[in-house]
């Protein structure tokens, strides 16, 4: 089997870089490994220039920045996660992986209807997730869940309210009877 993939357009979730902070290289590595559309804050533009990446788009640039050719400026004067959701939204995106330096589903929540969002910070993994979710995952994962509403979930022991552990190799499910749970692993 080749190791050559075609990917199209759009295929792949576009990666939002809100807050890059301290992640791991590694994991940001492994956000790019399928050559996403690379959507950057002018806030951290240089930064992510520093890291040798080719950025498609820059959202609300600083007119003092030196762009790379073919780079896309966004200028909306409004919050910069609000445009960059609504931008790809509009342009047909299915999914868009951010980096940021919090899972703040609050700001979030209206877009999960509209497009798959999976936030990473430095330590977690967070994203929506509908009733029936099942997932295979090693012993001692670790789940948080957002929000006090009540769910049924299998291969799980509770730690502390809102936090649980996978009991024993496996997959782990939840049901609930609302539109979406918030979720989140530890990297």
């Amino acid at each position: 089997m080749s190791s050559h993939h075609i990917v199209r357009e759009k295929q792949e979730p576009a990666l939002y870089i809100h807050c890059l902070g301290n992640f791991d290289e590694e994991y940001l590595g492994q956000l790019l490994e399928w050559s996403p559309s690379l959507i950057v804050s002018s806030s951290e533009f240089e930064k992510v220039l520093s890291l040798g990446l080719k950025v498609d788009i820059v959202v609300n640039p600083i007119e003092s920045h030196s762009f790379q050719e073919n780079t896309r400026l966004i200028n909306t004067g409004n919050n910069d996660m609000i445009s960059v959701l609504d931008y790809l939204i509009t342009e047909g995106y299915p999914a868009v992986n951010l980096i940021d330096g919090s899972a703040e589903f609050h700001t979030l929540q209206n877009y999960i209807p509209q497009i798959n969002i999976v936030v990473f910070t430095e330590t977690q993994k967070a994203y929506a997730i509908k009733s029936g979710f099942k997932v295979w995952k090693p012993s001692g994962t670790i789940f948080n869940v957002f929000g006090a509403m009540e769910f049924a979930h299998t291969n799980l022991l509770t730690i502390k309210e809102g936090e649980f552990e996978v009991a024993h190799d496996g997959f782990v499910e939840f049901t609930f009877s609302f539109p979406y749970l918030f979720v989140s692993e530890t990297l």
